[in-house]
């Protein structure tokens, strides 16, 4: 099992000075990766938890990548029908270049309307730009010259140059509850990176993707609001083991809002669990 941990990206303890801090610890204490999430703006009146601020996660990765030397830097997930898939594609491969390939791609198709509303993208087409979004960032770090035009994006490409590290392809861990973030995942990523689900429900989805995607580099991945400091030793290794036991790879734990010294000192708490849970 890799662990990673989400930076404080939003809430009180949102900063450039605690980003870095988080992901340098985290890098010394041996955690896989530090991971960031998305909403570019939160309608009023939205059906999800209020934040002061939430960073560009595109911004905080690259300022978390300059910080540190080898840790992964994971999107948890980049709501792509939300943004122009070309140049998304140059941001990415250009994070990925400039931080010695170390990108993780977590990618979805979004839930959020009102959002979509707010910034005039077409949340009822969401699912075919999120698709073809895949296939643009996949065919835009690959080699120059290319010829695409997408029907659902209307992204017309020609030459892209800034490619992601040479020698490897980004990973792109597709994110979503529905059967068709499953069918997505399934047809075209590198993983299946899910959220908050407990880990007897968790199972179910285990054996759904292992049906069409058994091999081992398909990577299986959860986020978590697991948080040592308020649930307790005890209960937080009962959930990594059922998590394990399920068959996930990958975990992403994410601190209750708190400030930096707290969430430094949650870093540390559960990366002293490595050893007790493989």
């Amino acid at each position: 099992m890799q662990y990673g941990i989400h930076l404080p990206q939003g809430g009180r303890a949102a900063s450039a000075p605690a980003i870095a801090a988080v992901a340098k610890h985290a890098e010394e204490l041996g955690y896989a990766d530090v991971w960031v999430s998305d909403h570019i703006v939160i309608p009023r009146q939205a059906e999800y938890p209020p934040s002061p601020y939430l960073l560009e996660p595109i911004v905080a990765l690259t300022w978390a990548a300059a910080a540190t030397a080898r840790i992964r830097l994971g999107t948890t997930v980049l709501v792509l029908p939300l943004r122009p898939p070309v140049l998304l594609a140059k941001m990415l491969g250009s994070l990925d270049l400039m931080s010695g390939g170390r990108l993780v791609v977590g990618a979805g198709s979004g839930w959020l309307e009102r959002e979509f509303d707010a910034l005039g993208a077409p949340f009822r087409r969401r699912g075919a730009c999120t698709d073809e979004t895949i296939d643009i960032l996949r065919r835009c770090w690959q080699d120059d010259p290319i010829d695409f035009t997408g029907a659902a994006t209307g992204a017309k490409i020609v030459d892209m140059r800034a490619k992601p590290q040479p020698g490897r392809s980004i990973p792109i861990w597709v994110g979503g509850r529905s059967e068709a973030a499953y069918r997505r995942a399934i047809a075209r990523g590198d993983g299946w990176h899910g959220a908050f689900t407990p880990p007897e429900q968790a199972a179910a989805v285990v054996q759904r993707l292992r049906r069409d995607r058994p091999e081992e580099s398909f990577t299986l991945s959860m986020r978590t609001g697991l948080d040592v400091l308020r649930d307790g030793e005890d209960a937080v290794l009962r959930a990594l083991d059922g998590y394990r036991a399920a068959g996930f790879q990958h975990l992403v734990v994410e601190p209750a809002q708190r400030d930096r010294d707290a969430w430094l000192r949650c870093t540390e708490a559960f990366s002293r669990l490595f050893p007790r849970v493989g």
